[in-house]
């Protein structure tokens, strides 16, 4: 029942989020693009999904499925990337590269869906309370990366050979690199929808009350292409090189820690014993 439970509390958070993106879009009106509607739905957003993030933990906990060695550990990951992302501040990189998803990738691989998607969501919330970005971007922000370390978790239910002895296999590093590759784009086109619709932009590529949603998602792949893509590219290109240089070493150190403390959160990762290989 707990994991039922906690299972409806990620996809209420989900769904939050998708309903917050997409509202203007989907009622069609001119009053829910107004350039204000944002600013006065980001701080109710970002405390229900914080809110909900919090309540998921709790259940998850409650069930046994995580342990207070793992939510510190959750801790310390989501400590690590956030001072990344500062780090990123400090040394600007190209475009929109940064070094925060990869280990949001990683460790959602490894512990698996849920607790990919809570460091994705607390990541987002953490650096941005320690870069100064907290802004009407915020909350959209959070669940596009909650549903990195998500789909990344989502990657274990292959079962390749390497998910459960710690080492990363070519197809597990094809299949990771990709992961950060579609979401150095995909992270980008998210966070544009919050305001896309009432962005100033030529016609051709600017939301109106009332068109269809082929001519919806025709202007909106114009404005991407024309304002975001090049931009998310850097991201995508910094993903995968990041990947690449830490999947291996990253994943070892993580599986280790899974197998000490049997993290099994998730349908996504099997419980295993303490002596099997740590």
């Amino acid at each position: 029942m707990r994991r039922i439970v906690g299972g409806a509390i990620y996809a209420l958070s989900t769904l939050l989020g998708v309903l917050a993106l997409l509202y203007p879009l989907i009622i069609r009106s001119p009053w829910a693009a107004a350039q204000g509607a944002r600013a006065q739905d980001a701080p109710l957003v970002t405390a229900a999904l914080v809110g909900l993030s919090l309540l998921a933990l709790l259940v998850e906990m409650q069930g046994e499925a995580i342990g207070a060695k793992t939510v510190a550990m959750l801790g310390v990951l989501v400590a690590i990337a956030s001072v990344l992302r500062f780090l990123d501040l400090l040394v600007p990189l190209p475009g929109g590269f940064s070094p925060v998803f990869a280990p949001i990738i990683l460790a959602g691989y490894v512990f698996g869906a849920r607790f990919g998607f809570l460091m994705g969501v607390f990541t987002l919330l953490a650096s941005a309370l320690i870069t100064g970005g907290v802004g009407p971007w915020l909350p959209y922000q959070m669940l596009a990366s909650g549903w990195v370390g998500m789909t990344a978790g989502w990657l274990r239910v292959l079962g390749l050979p390497g998910a459960r002895e710690g080492r990363v296999t070519l197809p597990e590093m094809g299949l990771l690199t990709a992961c950060g590759l579609v979401w150095g784009l995909l992270f980008g086109a998210i966070t544009n929808l919050y305001f896309w619709p009432y962005a100033s932009v030529p016609a051709a590529q600017s939301w109106e009350a009332g068109i269809d949603l082929r001519e919806v998602l025709v202007r909106f792949g114009a404005f991407y292409a024309a304002t975001s893509f090049p931009w998310d590219l850097a991201r995508a290109a910094g993903n995968v090189a990041l990947v690449l240089l830490l999947g291996a070493p990253m994943v070892r150190a993580l599986t280790r820690f899974r197998r000490r403390f049997h993290f099994r959160m998730g349908p996504a990762v099997r419980p295993e014993g303490v002596g099997d290989g740590a």
